[in-house]
């Protein structure tokens, strides 16, 4: 132990103190081969190492100034002590690292998220996702296909935590390494408007490189900036709403099976046009399935009412005001990842 004394003025508090008891022990495994040693270097000691009444072997010494201090031998007591320090610095530094690996896994996980958005004439759009724990299994992502054309996708895999994000993971690589392939074709399907033979590749490699119950639902649009026409997907997720600018309500429902759970798989695909006003709202169950202290689910009228409430803000403003009001009805821990994608077609 290194002890640092610095004299402190002679009418401080800690002036009085120089000449008393420090309270600090010294514990070791054998005092008497301590005590020797340090008495060989010119500690002064009171008194030889002896057994007190509460079953310790000690001693005490002094310091130049007079503080006194104590070389205590382990017992079975201290030993205990020890053991039980010692667990809790392991138990801590566990803790710490465990910490310190999934903040390195929600910064990676952030990078799999949309950094640019592509640039379109007649729609604006945005997405959030508020992740329950650092990482979690929710995705969304707008992609570039090219020739005017955005991909706006949301998905949901199974499971929770490091788990699903792994496997969240695993399918972003796969939907942009089949992006890029498509895109290095310039007359393949997908170019030519087909992404349901995009969504096959993406399922095909999904299901062979993940185990039998992993799975995704996920939802794929794919948005014609020229002729405002959007053709779909609905791999098993939740309805879309697309909420026209009349008010009615048009939901896009499930036209396909969730991905990763067969490998002969079929897709069709649905096809909107998109009028100005009209919004498009993706989203998962975090955002439904989030309940007030009552046990209540905000649930999907909830939400529906708040996007006929908001509709007329921009999609940045209508995404912040919807999340609002989620977490408003939902005040206390989140225990759901909550992901929306908003677009809102501008017209001319």
């Amino acid at each position: 132990a290194l002890l640092a004394l610095v004299a402190p003025k002679p009418d401080s508090e800690e002036y009085k103190l120089i000449g008393r008891s420090t309270q600090i022990d010294f514990l070791t495994e054998d005092v008497f081969a301590k005590f020797e040693e340090w008495r060989r270097r010119g500690v002064r000691f009171e008194h030889p190492p002896e057994m007190q009444s509460w079953g310790a072997t000690s001693t005490s010494f002094e310091d130049v100034d007079g503080n006194s201090f104590t070389l205590l031998c382990f017992d079975e007591m201290t030993w205990e002590v020890e053991a039980q320090r010692r667990a809790h610095v392991e138990r801590m530094e566990s803790e710490r690292r465990a910490a310190q690996e999934l903040e390195i896994a929600r910064q990676a996980q952030a990078r799999l998220f949309p950094q640019t958005q592509p640039a379109l004439t007649t729609l604006e759009y945005a997405g959030v996702c508020i992740q329950a724990r650092h990482v979690g299994g929710d995705y969304y992502d707008f992609l570039d296909l090219g020739r005017g054309r955005l991909g706006l996708m949301i998905a949901d895999v199974s499971g929770k935590g490091t788990a699903a994000a792994l496997l969240m993971a695993n399918l972003q690589a796969h939907v942009h390494n089949q992006c890029a392939t498509y895109w290095s074709r310039p007359f393949t399907p997908f170019a030519l408007g087909q992404p349901e033979r995009f969504l096959r590749s993406v399922n095909g490699l999904f299901y062979e490189n993940t185990s039998d119950d992993a799975y995704a639902t996920l939802f794929f649009g794919e948005y014609d900036d020229n002729a405002q026409l959007l053709r779909y997907a609905n791999c098993g997720h939740l309805s879309a709403l697309l909420l026209r600018s009349d008010n009615h309500l048009e939901r896009l429902d499930a036209t396909c099976p969730v991905l990763g759970l067969f490998n002969e798989w079929h897709c069709d695909v649905g096809e909107q046009r998109l009028l100005p006003g009209d919004t498009l709202v993706l989203y998962t169950d975090g955002v439904t399935e989030s309940f007030n202290g009552d046990g209540e689910e905000f649930g999907e009228q909830r939400f529906i009412e708040a996007l006929r409430r908001h509709h007329n803000l921009s999609s940045p403003a209508l995404l912040a005001s919807l999340v609002e009001d989620v977490r408003r009805f939902s005040p206390h821990e989140q225990h759901d990842d909550i992901t929306l994608v908003v677009a809102r077609c501008r017209g001319d």
